[in-house]
């Protein structure tokens, strides 16, 4: 049973007799946020009252006596200007309790209505290696997925690769003129991604060249102007301050990106080497993209290097996936699109929806500034005719409700402007839903780089991790003692480094998991791995420390499991932590309703929280007899099965041992 859904339920015939949209009104019942006024608390009376022009104290007990709760709760109490205070009765807490002890799926019930999520998330360019960029988009959509199935949605997981783009075009151009053949042997996507770095910094080289002077020209316009409204402006002027502001902020970014171009250019030229590269080939940027067309229309030599490229692209990102625990029903690509298109945009045409405009067909989107590019002058096609067709296949091959894209931020006009087409050219209704997140930073608070300015390596993070990760388990592990005070190590090398990969793999998920997903978050090592806080290391502890205790006190846990005891709740932190335990299923919905994984973090830190208070307040092991002793052993039983589950709902492992 959702307890918090139930007393909204409960509220709503009660509250029909003092307005006509009572939902509004129900969904004020929210769980208490300190427990002397109860376990959960409405505050309706008060914006009822207001509406009604009536006393709030008065109409609060006008409610509580309309409102039937009487075989879940004690009798409401009213505080305050009009406060509704409920608790729960003690043996409805037991018997949640023991239900949810019982219950393979530990009290969260399925959803009533199941619907079908497409879930669109990681999707990388497959001619690069992943970097710390793509950490976002995987755990976060891969969380996403374990937790909609586990609510009882029926989900398709689709990690639509870049496979199709500019990339490839640069990468069968650096391929074509800069291979080194005895690299490609030994690594072949390491000399892909080398080589598609090196056309990408030779055609960035010669953008910065032609850019410098313009943005110099740039620079001396927006000084000029903003010296001008320095000398006559008013300092009393609000308006004109506010303005002044402005001008100097895209002064000094303009000043930024001149000194961006033109470390470029000298990173260039100081390196022998790539200046001949960059002289001999003066127009590589467009070059790479005839090959990209060249690729599209069908030519038989890139035709045949995509198909020779792929599949050792393919497996490279697989081995990362693997490593992280991520899986995906369906790899449908844009390549996988490209038969499609042409009828995309024809469709688009026969119901008046894309115009042509300077050679280009667009949608229009009243309101909207920037058209929906779909068909480009010179006949290509875009992401935008590629991610409508993608929409039309879901809907039509997979029957999609649902469609989730888990992409960052920056991209959220482009997905603004595809909800909009979509609406006005499918005659299907279909939710999609941009499911945004920041930017994962490092100390200096932009974007997470290595010393020379490239994109972490996922590859690298994850080692670099999992090598931090064993030091914290050796070290634990190292200072165990017995009863005497002697070494008493528990693990052997093999098992440390088991976990150190549970251990590395599950802080860095978790590290990302437990922020809201629209904020940045700067990335800390010591604050990932530490055994304290909110942190994946604590809650993994808090898991193995149940099985510690079941170690000693030598628990079989089939046994307890069949017992016949069931738990009693004698001692507030017992109800507490029961209390908690039973609302696993809010978090889940929670999660579900708002697609925000950190709710369930956050749920799963507060649940330690109650079961470290626990152990202070009540010895398991030591109880004052067997029934006390067998209760908190299914307790704390039912709380280590809700961190396991709440944790591979977030794609993380656990172990009995640390």
């Amino acid at each position: 049973m959702n307890i918090l859904h139930e007393l909204q339920a409960r509220f709503l015939p009660a509250l029909e007799d003092f307005t006509e949209n009572p939902q509004p009104f129900a969904e004020m019942v929210k769980v208490s946020q300190d427990a002397r006024f109860g376990d959960f608390q409405a505050n309706c009376a008060m914006p009822l009252a207001k509406k009604n022009g009536v006393n709030p104290r008065e109409l609060a007990a006008s409610l509580v006596e309309k409102l039937d709760v009487s075989d879940l709760c004690e009798p409401p109490e009213i505080a305050g200007p009009g406060f509704i205070n409920l608790r729960l009765k003690d043996e409805v807490v037991e018997s949640l309790t023991n239900n949810a002890f019982k219950d393979e799926r530990l009290g969260v019930a399925e959803v009533e209505t199941p619907r079908k999520y497409v879930i669109d998330f990681s999707s990388p360019n497959v001619a690069k290696p992943m970097h710390v960029g793509h950490l976002r988009s995987s755990v976060i959509g891969d969380s996403l997925q374990r937790t909609f199935r586990f609510l009882g949605h029926s989900v398709v997981s689709d990690n639509h690769i870049g496979d199709w783009g500019t990339q490839f075009g640069m990468i069968i151009y650096g391929y074509k003129h800069f291979v080194d053949e005895a690299a490609y042997k030994a690594d072949a996507v390491g000399e892909l991604a080398r080589l598609y770095r090196l056309v990408n910094t030779l055609s960035d080289y010669h953008a910065a060249v032609v850019k410098i002077p313009q943005e110099e020209q740039r620079i001396e316009t927006l000084a000029g102007a903003l010296e001008a409204a320095e000398a006559s402006a008013d300092p009393s002027d609000k308006k004109q301050k506010k303005a002044l502001k402005k001008q100097r902020t895209e002064l000094v970014a303009a000043r930024e990106s001149l000194k961006e171009l033109n470390s470029r250019v000298v990173e260039i030229e100081a390196d022998e080497n790539l200046k001949q590269l960059a002289d001999a080939h003066p127009d590589i940027a467009r070059l790479a993209r005839e090959e990209t067309a060249k690729l599209h229309g069908g030519d038989p030599e890139n035709q045949k290097l995509w198909d020779e490229f792929l599949p050792q692209c393919l497996t490279a990102l697989q081995s990362v996936y693997d490593r992280l625990n991520v899986h995906f029903d369906k790899t449908l690509g844009e390549s996988y699109y490209n038969p499609m298109l042409a009828d995309v945009v024809a469709d688009l045409e026969a119901k008046g929806l894309a115009k042509e405009s300077d050679g280009a067909k667009c949608v229009f989107i009243e309101g909207n500034a920037a058209p929906f590019i779909v068909q480009k002058a010179d006949g290509a096609f875009t992401y935008a005719t590629t991610d409508l067709a993608t929409v039309k296949y879901r809907v039509e091959e997979l029957g999609a409700e649902v469609v989730l894209y888990v992409v960052d931020a920056r991209q959220s006009e482009h997905f603004k402007l595809l909800m909009q087409t979509v609406e006005l050219w499918l005659d299907t209704k279909i939710d999609l839903q941009h499911v945004s997140f920041g930017t994962v930073m490092g100390e200096d608070r932009r974007p997470f780089k290595t010393r020379s300015g490239d994109n972490v390596g996922l590859e690298s993070l994850l080692d670099e991790s999992v090598r931090k990760a064993r030091e914290v388990v050796a070290s634990n592990d190292d200072s165990k003692t017995d009863a005497d005070g002697n070494p008493a190590p528990e693990l052997d090398e093999e098992t440390r480094t088991a976990i150190a990969e549970i251990v590395g793999i599950g802080g860095i998920k978790y590290a990302d998991l437990h922020h809201n997903r629209e904020s940045d978050y700067v990335f800390d090592w010591d604050k990932m791995l530490a055994n304290t806080g909110d942190t994946a290391t604590y809650m993994q502890y808090a898991y193995a420390r149940i099985h510690g205790i079941f170690r000693r006190g030598g628990i079989d846990l089939n046994e307890l499991r069949s017992s016949s005891f069931n738990i009693h709740l004698d001692d507030p932190a017992e109800r507490s932590l029961a209390l908690k335990l039973c609302r696993f299923g809010e978090a889940l919905e929670s999660v579900g309703s708002e697609c925000r994984p950190n709710l369930l973090t956050q749920y799963l830190f507060e649940m330690a929280g109650e079961l470290t208070t626990f152990y202070g307040k009540c010895s398991v092991l030591k109880a004052d007899n067997e029934t006390t002793k067998h209760s908190r052993l299914k307790l704390i039983d039912l709380a280590g099965r809700v961190i396991k589950q709440g944790l591979e709902l977030l794609g993380i492992e656990v172990c009995e041992k640390m």
